[in-house]
């Protein structure tokens, strides 16, 4: 399982939490003059995930201020951007002369070698922390010009539309979900949130001539993959609707699964054709027909399907459902007998 550490300040007397959570910050990102009315009682948490080239945070804490002044930093240079997501909460962020106030949903983005200041406030009177995820990436690992990030620093950026919802699901996903994933998956995650933050650093530059060929496409793959999956429900589905919701011609999408092991229409086929076969055995689905579960996933055509998924898996939908059946009711009889067996 991918692997999550957890921070937990409340683990301490409330005398001790604020200090840990200094501490806690100076380690991880870069040492900050931290301000908070909690400080006599600061509960927080904090979840890292580290995927290689970045490392990504899950805060979870009380109104509080933070400044990195100029003696903090020739004290300490960590070399790290950071890329920060919130997700309750106000925000806001002053770096280079340009101050920001960001909402739930928003990026700040903002440099560690250099001075700068942030607020993060709770707005509901029920809800005493303030939460965000934050994205640490060494300046040795993000591929556009150093000159040019400190148009950035200090702004904001949406996370609801374009690669920036694209890199907010990712990062809901994979710090609240980390056991989905395999340890062997680390670095292929790492390099596709770099890969979706130096997209969406390199558009909202207005220069994505300076983001390396090779992480555009892998950023477009990953943002056509996502787009898939969200709709393979609909029988239009294609290679050609595909291409028309990103703006690029069929020709250049069939160039962008080159490098994959599928082409456009075999990756959809094959996610269509895994999501009925799953479907076809879940128990709460069994009074549903054959059919109805094929048209869920976007096969319309009762003979089109069962041949599709008969050359995939060398059984017919049926006989898939009833095999998954039989060994179900092979395995409640086991445990019938085994309850039903007298007590020693």
């Amino acid at each position: 399982m991918l692997l999550r550490q957890t921070v937990d300040t409340t683990v301490l007397p409330p005398s001790d939490r604020f200090g840990m959570w200094l501490d806690l910050v100076a380690r991880t990102s870069a040492p900050m003059r931290i301000r908070s009315a909690h400080d006599d009682d600061f509960a927080a948490r904090a979840d890292f995930v580290d995927l290689g080239p970045i490392q990504l945070i899950n805060y979870h804490y009380p109104s509080l201020q933070a400044t990195r002044t100029p003696k903090l930093v020739r004290q300490s240079d960590p070399e790290l951007y950071i890329l920060a997501l919130t997700t309750g909460g106000v925000g806001t962020s002053s770096q280079d002369g340009r101050r920001s106030e960001i909402r739930a949903g928003e990026f700040t983005f903002y440099n560690a070698s250099r001075p700068h200041d942030l607020g993060h406030h709770a707005t509901e009177p029920e809800r005493e922390h303030a939460t965000s995820i934050i994205t640490l990436i060494p300046h040795a690992a993000l591929p556009l010009p150093p000159q040019r990030m400190a148009a950035l620093y200090g702004g904001r950026m949406s996370g609801s539309e374009g690669i920036g919802a694209l890199l907010a699901q990712f990062l809901h996903q994979v710090t609240g979900h980390p056991e989905q994933y395999h340890a062997a998956d680390t670095s292929r995650l790492g390099a596709v949130g770099l890969d979706l933050a130096t997209t969406m650093l390199g558009r909202h530059l207005v220069a994505e001539d300076t983001v390396p060929t090779e992480v555009r496409r892998r950023a477009l793959l990953t943002q056509v993959q996502a787009y898939v999956h969200r709709h393979l429900g609909d029988a239009t589905l294609g290679p050609q609707a595909v291409a028309d919701a990103h703006h690029i011609s069929v020709r250049s999408l069939h160039r962008l699964f080159e490098g994959e092991d599928a082409t456009v229409a075999s990756y959809i086929r094959d996610l269509r054709l895994a999501r009925c076969r799953r479907d076809l055995t879940d128990p709460a689905l069994r009074n549903q027909p054959v059919q109805a579960i094929a048209a869920r996933w976007g096969f319309a055509d009762k003979a089109h399907f069962s041949r599709a998924f008969r050359a995939a898996y060398g059984t017919t939908p049926q006989e898939h459902r009833d095999s998954g059946s039989h060994s179900a009711r092979i395995v409640n009889r086991q445990a019938s007998t085994v309850n039903s067996q007298p007590a020693d």
